[in-house]
């Protein structure tokens, strides 16, 4: 059910209602709308006279008022004209009306809805005109206009300007509609708005009336930001008296001085002080104990009295005190409240502190304060907590000492970037964090100092040039921090607690040992100079050695079993190019990297759970042990030099031994492997694949590329693998296949130069390997004849290779009386023509031949693939590089892939193929009408390659396009591509 707003007001109710506006008028002139009573921040013009527009004074509120409402231009409008309220968006008829003094005092009345039965007669009933200062839009009956409807609005008006009232207009229509007040209480305004910021505030206040008012409740104004402001005094004043109750100040300029001092004097309850870019004068500081509410002052980037060259700051609230990059000769702090206090990068050369509850004292980066100065400071505050003096250049060893005597409870130090301290003598048995960065005096013997600071939980040393070793026992220590310490050789840490350690760039460390029972992960990357590590590390799980170039071997024995790391389970090891055997017994382990260890020559793993292993790069592994381990994937890379490889892997479903040469013993127990690659393992042997293949009966997927040691014995152990569906002979020595026409239905045989004519006779004329469905000959020597009888009899063949056969003539599959014929090339062709009437399609078998690939055969001079030779399944046809190719007449029903690119000596070609989609002819010495006559009947054709044609100029694109309809992209050789 739809709903319409609008405005129904009852008269009595609004006289009612007057009085109080007036009232609430006197007390919310702030936020006043532009072209009403008052300008939105200004005051009412003198003579009191409405009509007459406002002087505007820039301040920070008008800016917001732009920011938010420069999409909505104010129109101005003459006499008579129908204008909205600019704050309120309530359409007047104009500056005379009575209309308009009505509206504009109803504008912040509550709306009521009525529950429309039948919205399009509603609205059909008369054409109403919304005005608003941002819009206009015409309102009449119909669909297209209901979305104005969903919009709240807050006036309507008929054409000729008169409000629509109770008692005018339609009334008659209204009268039955059920009337359901949205009832916008104050209360819930203010509930709304306590979600926005002063900015949205401000916008909020140009809504109409109501939202004014809410919008200057003192609750939302109690944090005054003039930061970035460009304020009068006189502004300034206005809003310290509208809100006089507001507990934050925020002033930045070069008048904050005028500013501040006003503040202080009307504003009694500020808390919080925050000043920033001017100059604040001694009469601030000598007021400032008249506000005695003060809890916390910021100064920033700012200078700090006028004529005398030293201020005071005299406060009994006072709790936090902030003087940042301030400019100041001498500084004296009475506040027994204080409890923070920060001079950070201020230039005063003395400071008197009297705070005897401070806690946290920052004097970093002030350079000019004495060694003497800040010892006063320090030591008169018994209850400090905190010290940051970075980057005070004058400390010294004495002044921390008399700091540790009169500060027991001392828990944070830095002093970082302090060139004279060295630590010796220095005591601080609370202190809990210590950050000593670029500290030039801290040597091995401050080591001693730092060991009584028991409760001792972040320790950093970073760039301490001179430091040669570190020796501690810290229960308590949680972090430590070592970098770019570049005399570091000796690093030695018993801490029960130790969470988090960070070493890197520490050239000469040769020697580490850690106890810790909190440690989970150790980063020691691009230690060049580590030899020795010792670990007593009893939640140790990630380890990462990377690039230690001079770790020893006996670091195999911290991270086996009983070497202290019991709960370990990620080690990395990569290019610690020292190792040279690895040795891991590990019952925890479960990832293992080695990559780039070229030094490696023997690796033993007995580790029962490992799950993954990296050995890229190891490539003088001589002797690989694997048992037992959870693998179920391994991958040896390239390595050469392995002879010897025993594996013990319950798990494993997949082996690669790629390039393994050497590999002349392996033992395999994987009793679900599934998947061995043994390509380029030339001294592999028949005893050996036997035993694989006894040991493995699951394995599906068997590749023997490149194995030439493979002989009749090896394939007979075949029979041990029922599952095998993938067999890969390819570059092998075999002469007889007969151990293989068992079960396979993937065969490779590529470039075996020893098979004869009668090796694949089981296969065409026994009927051997009936689920065969890939078979790939490619560079082989057989025959034209066993080709054509291979093709003709294997009709189960979905994929076949014949890349580089040179013994093949022709692909003639023309048939004569359902048999090929003896004489091959141009009389088989010429005899199939005669029979092309006949129709024997139903006395040949129906082939499943799907991608048939015969790239590179030199030999091949004519293809003749009619319908009758029941193709259908044909999809992909690959003749490319034949050179001698010259006639090409293929009739297939699903074709829809040929490539005959760079067949230069093609000159015939006919298709009939419906469903061709892609049609390569690159670089073929065909003419264009050939062509065109060719594609004219590939109905589906969407891509043509014609590219380095010689015969086929870029002007005869359009004859092409002409020729076959469906054509999407022609490649040329002078454009790459054209649709």
């Amino acid at each position: 059910m739809n709903l319409w707003c609008c405005l129904w007001f009852n008269r009595k109710k609004e006289k009612e209602e007057e009085e109080e506006e007036e009232e609430e008028e006197e007390n919310c002139n702030f936020f006043e709308p532009m072209n009403n009573d008052e300008d939105i921040f200004g005051k009412a013009s003198d003579d009191g006279d409405e009509s007459q527009p406002r002087n505007f004074e820039p301040n920070f509120f008008q800016d917001f008022a732009k920011e938010s409402f420069g999409s909505w231009p104010v129109t101005r409008r003459s006499e008579g004209e129908s204008s909205s309220v600019n704050a309120g968006l309530v359409p007047v008829s104009g500056p005379e009306s009575p209309v308009a003094d009505e509206n504009r005092d109803s504008s912040h009345k509550r709306a009521k809805f009525y529950n429309e039965g039948n919205f399009d007669d509603l609205a059909s009933s008369s054409k109403v005109k919304y005005s608003m200062d941002y819009e206009e839009f015409d309102v009449s009956h119909g669909p297209n206009n209901v979305a104005c409807y969903d919009d709240f609005a807050l006036g309507c008006i008929h054409e000729d300007g008169n409000c629509v009232e109770n008692g005018e207009g339609n009334d008659s229509e209204l009268e039955d509609q059920e009337v359901v007040r949205m009832d916008l209480t104050d209360d819930l305004l203010h509930m709304v708005f306590s979600f926005l910021d002063q900015t949205n505030l401000c916008r909020a206040a140009r809504v109409c009336k109501q939202w004014r008012s809410a919008s200057t409740h003192e609750d939302f104004w109690r944090s005054l930001n003039f930061e970035n402001r460009d304020i009068s005094e006189e502004q300034f004043e206005d809003m310290c008296r509208r809100y006089p109750n507001a507990t934050a100040l925020s002033i930045s300029g070069p008048s904050i001085y005028s500013l501040v001092m006003k503040a202080i004097s009307m504003l009694r309850n500020l808390e919080v002080l925050t000043l920033g870019r001017g100059q604040i004068g001694d009469a601030f500081f000598l007021a400032l104990p008249e506000c005695s509410m003060l809890r916390k002052l910021n100064i920033s980037d700012s200078t700090l009295g006028n004529s005398i060259q030293e201020i005071s700051v005299v406060h009994e609230r006072l709790c936090h005190l902030e003087l940042t990059k301030c400019r100041v000769m001498r500084i004296q702090v009475r506040c027994p409240q204080l409890k923070t206090m920060s001079l950070k990068r201020s230039n005063m050369a003395q400071v008197v502190l009297n705070c005897p509850l401070l806690h946290e004292l920052d004097i970093g980066s002030c350079h000019k304060l004495p060694d003497a100065a800040i010892r006063a400071a320090a030591t008169s505050c018994p209850q400090l907590v905190s010290l940051d003096m970075r980057n005070c250049t004058c400390v010294s060893d004495e002044t921390l000492r008399e700091i540790a005597q009169h500060c027991p409870n001392l828990g944070f130090l830095d002093a970082s970037y302090c060139p004279n301290i060295s630590l010796e003598s220095v005591r601080l048995p609370m202190l809990t964090i210590l950050r000593l960065h670029s500290c030039e005096g801290i040597t091995s013997a401050s080591m001693a100092a730092i060991a009584h600071s028991s409760m001792l939980e972040v320790l950093e040393l970073d760039n301490c040039g001179l430091l040669t070793s570190v020796s501690l026992d810290l229960p308590r220590l949680q972090n430590i921090r070592l970098v770019y310490c570049r005399k570091l050789a000796d690093l030695n840490l018993r801490a029960i607690s130790l969470s988090s350690i960070q070493v890197s760039n520490c050239s000469v460390l040769h020697r580490i040992n850690i106890t810790s029972n909190s440690l989970q992960k150790l980063a020691l990357q691009k230690q060049d100079s580590l030899t020795t590590l010792a670990l007593q590390c009893q939640s140790l799980q990630e380890v990462d050695l990377s690039e230690c170039e001079s770790l020893a071997n006996s670091v195999c024995d911290v991270f086996s079993d009983g070497g202290g790391c019991p709960m370990l389970k990620s080690l990395v090891l990569d290019n610690c190019e020292s190792l040279t055997s690895v040795r891991f017994i590990s019952t925890s382990l479960i990832s293992l990297s080695l990559g780039g260890c070229r030094a490696i020559t023997t690796l033993e793993l007995t580790c029962p759970n490992l799950e993954k292993v990296i050995l890229d790069g190891c490539d003088h592994l001589e002797n690989a042990s694997f048992c037992p381990v959870g693998l179920r994937s391994l991958n040896l890379g390239i390595c050469p030099k392995l002879n010897i490889l025993r594996i013990e892997a319950m798990l494993m479903v997949s082996l690669e031994l790629k390039g393994c040469g050497g590999l002349s013993e392996a033992s395999l127990n994987c009793p679900l492997l599934t998947s061995l690659d043994a390509s380029f393992c030339s001294q592999l042997t028949d005893d050996c694949l036997s035993a694989t293949t006894r040991a493995c009966p699951l394995i599906e997927s068997l590749i023997l590329m490149s194995c030439p040691s493979i002989g009749l014995e090896g394939l007979c152990s075949l029979h041990w693998l029922p599952n095998l569906a993938l067999l890969d002979l390819s570059y092998t020595f075999l002469v007889n296949l007969q151990p293989v026409f068992d079960s396979c239905s993937q065969l490779k045989l590529q470039a075996c130069k020893y098979l004869t004519d009668s090796s694949l006779e089981p296969l065409y004329k026994g009927g051997a390997l009936p689920a065969l469905q890939e078979l790939d000959l490619s560079y082989g020597t057989l025959c034209q004849k066993a080709i054509e009888e291979l093709l003709s009899c294997c009709t189960h063949l979905t994929r076949v290779s014949l890349n580089g056969c040179v013994n093949m003539h022709d692909l003639n599959w023309g048939y004569s009386r359902g048999k090929f014929p003896e004489l091959p090339g141009i009389s088989i062709l010429s005899t199939a023509s005669s029979y092309d009437n006949i129709h024997v399609s139903n006395e040949q078998p129906t082939r499943l031949l799907q991608n048939l690939n015969c790239v590179g055969c030199p030999n091949i001079r004519k293809v003749f693939i009619p319908s009758t030779a029941n193709c259908s399944h044909l999809l992909f046809l690959n003749l490319s590089l034949s050179a001698n190719l010259k006639e090409v007449d293929v009739a297939c029903l699903n074709l829809c892939w040929l490539n005959l690119s760079n067949c230069s000596s093609l000159e015939v070609l006919k298709l009939d193929c419906p469903r061709l989609t892609n049609l390569f002819l690159q670089a073929c010495n065909i003419d264009e009408e050939a062509v065109e006559a060719a594609i004219s009947r590939c109905t589906m054709l969407e891509t043509l390659d014609v590219r380095f044609c010689p015969k086929i100029s870029s002007m005869s694109m359009g004859r092409l396009r002409a020729a076959s309809s469906g054509l999407k992209r022609i490649y040329s050789s002078l454009s790459s591509s054209s649709a």
